[in-house]
């Protein structure tokens, strides 16, 4: 029975996460051509949050763990585990006032509704992973709008979803040039659980009934320590924090 209504849910949820992507597609692009930067931010902070209520269709629910004041008036970089494509959406959602920008592969700058569009009119960054050259020229540029607007710059050092849950290694490179190329940043280690549990059975169906929590740490400044404890504190912090 379970099984049935997790077809029936998740087509239910696909259906409308499908027709909202070409919606607020067309929203952001309005947003962007009449209001600009603050315009097209609107849609995407409203399709962030949709995309998040829209979870609780297969019976998700969804806890945000924050215990400490996220600084304010600095420039953020936010540092987080990934476990699958439903992770970002809340994210974005809970961290709007920041104004979350990503750095993403390349390929997602196009064929995506909504996501696509956003990745290359929102402030984010998409970098080619084969041309090294391209990608420290990009995130530089990245780390410099960050530093210069106060926004908050999100990166999943695994480099690609955990589909059990467990942590992949993390890769210091996008960390150390975005301390580097934005100096006075707070970096705020952040730990996703469960989610990786609504694509259990892959993409199709979704399981019903997931808790997912998102636990924020307490930010630390950059430039407080060597990079190399950083690191080490920030991967401990999250990684400790994984169920």
């Amino acid at each position: 029975m379970k099984t049935l209504l997790a077809y029936i849910l998740s087509s239910i949820f696909y259906l409308f996460y499908g027709c909202l992507l070409l919606v607020f597609h067309v929203l952001q692009w309005i947003g962007f051509n009449i209001g600009k930067y603050r315009g097209h931010k609107m849609a995407v902070d409203l399709m962030n949050c949709t995309f998040t209520y829209l979870l609780y269709i297969l019976g998700t629910r969804i806890r945000f763990i924050n215990k400490y004041s996220i600084p304010k008036n600095v420039p953020l970089i936010v540092v987080s585990n990934h476990q699958s494509m439903h992770d970002i959406s809340p994210l974005s959602c809970y961290l709007r006032k920041q104004h979350p920008k990503f750095i993403s592969k390349i390929e997602l700058g196009k064929g995506i509704p909504s996501v696509s569009y956003n990745l290359r009119h929102g402030g984010s960054v998409l970098i080619d992973r084969k041309d090294s050259r391209q990608s420290l020229t990009a995130i530089k540029e990245f780390g410099k709008y960050i530093e210069q607007n106060k926004y908050a710059a999100v990166i999943f050092p695994e480099g690609t979803r955990s589909k059990n849950g467990i942590p992949k290694r993390f890769s210091e490179n996008g960390l150390k040039m975005l301390t580097k190329f934005v100096p006075s940043a707070y970096v705020v280690p952040v730990t996703v659980n469960n989610c990786w549990k609504l694509n259990t059975k892959g993409m199709f169906p979704l399981e019903l009934g997931v808790k997912i929590t998102f636990e924020f740490h307490e930010a630390i400044e950059a430039k407080s320590m060597k990079f190399e404890d950083l690191f080490q504190k920030v991967e401990a912090t999250i990684k400790n924090s994984v169920i």
